[in-house]
């Protein structure tokens, strides 16, 4: 077995990393614009927890790439905002209001986010045996902490895919976009 260097890749690993912040940094203003929907809502005290660790993730995240020593790349930043802010223009079923469909393509946004940032912690878990910069306890509880925000998200989506799919549920009285 080799010894344990501070020579990962660093052209892959600034673009794999630098991938991951855009991704970090969409999740964030998801996370935190869904909290602000909800902040009336019984969803509202989990969602706004959420929105606090995922900007604390990526602050994480940002504390990695400077201990790899690789550069942050403004562009790929502004492209996960910018992402975000074009994700809300999808039709909802309203034109001007929310609608239940929202909330669940939102959590089902986030979820996707949160099973990429787990995929993030676990890689460069099973780099940190090879890379010294890389502490391995604080990627193990960043993980651990990814798991758990799976599993609120999966039990927020579950609760708003019911309430939105239930059975007698009145159709928007607002002029449907789409076909």
């Amino acid at each position: 077995m080799s010894e344990p260097s501070t020579s990962t890749s660093p052209r892959m690993l600034g673009i794999y990393l630098n991938d991951h912040l855009a991704g970090a940094t969409a999740g964030w203003e998801l996370a935190r614009r869904a909290a602000r929907e909800h902040r009336q809502s019984p969803l509202g005290g989990e969602l706004e927890d959420l929105a606090v660790q995922i900007l604390e993730d990526r602050k994480a995240l940002l504390a990695v790439m400077a201990d790899l020593e690789v550069p942050v790349r403004r562009y790929k930043v502004y492209g996960g905002w910018l992402g975000e802010k074009a994700g809300r223009l999808k039709p909802n079923g309203r034109l001007r209001r929310r609608s239940g469909l929202s909330s669940v393509v939102e959590l089902e946004s986030l979820r996707i986010g949160v099973e990429g940032k787990a995929l993030l912690w676990h890689s460069l878990l099973a780099a940190a045996g090879q890379d010294i910069r890389l502490d391995s306890d604080r990627l193990t509880e960043l993980l651990n902490r990814a798991w758990r925000q799976r599993a609120a998200l999966e039990s927020l989506h579950d609760t708003a895919a019911a309430t939105m799919f239930a059975p007698g549920r009145p159709e928007p009285r607002e002029a449907v976009v789409g076909p």
